[in-house]
């Protein structure tokens, strides 16, 4: 999801649900990925994406921002951490529409979720409880079409990472140039390949 002027997300799955609501779903290794804020921000930028210009707020799709975690990160042993916003002094829930829960990865439960998560941490389909889950795993670690995809999809994650690195040399040189105080933003444009209001941005940035 860009964002022109901040910071941009990359969501690992954005999906839609048969009552409208809009998933995001991130699955984390480190713990450091899956801060409380980082969540606040997948939110919204979600929310900013939603709405077309004009429309009422009323139209906002219902969120949830899902963190499956390797840890657990909250530390308290449950299997799931649903946040939802609410009135202090009641305790009743503000019903905006926004909801985030973490998944706790390490549980191992016999339940539905502790199994779901004993499936994550498999490499083997032949140990899965779920078919589903155990069928596609099958289908992209033994069939043919399968493999290809995955090499493919592999190859364009190469590929954006590469893109990546160049995006953040350019702003660099970009950096260095505003630091240097003596060069004029069109020629930092010329010589970084930024847009001039990417520049301004990172002027912007640098004065904060």
């Amino acid at each position: 999801m860009e964002n022109l002027l901040n910071r941009s997300v990359r969501l690992d799955i954005l999906a839609t649900d048969s009552t409208g609501a809009k998933l995001n779903v991130e699955v984390q290794r480190s713990d450091k990925g899956a801060g409380r804020k980082r969540a606040r921000y997948n939110s919204s930028m979600m929310d900013a994406n939603l709405l077309k210009k004009g429309e009422d707020f009323d139209k906002l799709s219902e969120t949830w921002v899902i963190f499956i975690t390797e840890n657990d990160v909250m530390g308290k042993g449950l299997p799931l951490y649903p946040i939802e916003r609410c009135f202090l002094e009641t305790g009743e829930r503000f019903e905006d529409g926004s909801h985030i829960l973490y998944v706790n990865g390490a549980y191992r439960g016999d339940t539905p979720i502790g199994k779901l998560m004993h499936d994550f941490s498999c490499t083997d389909a032949a140990d899965m409880y779920y078919g589903t889950l155990a069928n596609r795993v099958r289908f992209f670690k033994e069939s043919k079409e399968g493999i290809e995809i995955m090499c493919k999809a592999m190859e364009d994650m190469r590929n954006e990472s590469l893109q990546e690195g160049i995006r953040e040399g350019m702003k660099a040189t970009a950096r260095r140039m505003l630091a240097a105080g003596k060069y004029a933003l069109e020629e930092i444009v010329n010589i970084s390949g930024l847009s001039l209001e990417e520049v301004k941005q990172l002027k912007a940035d640098r004065s904060a």
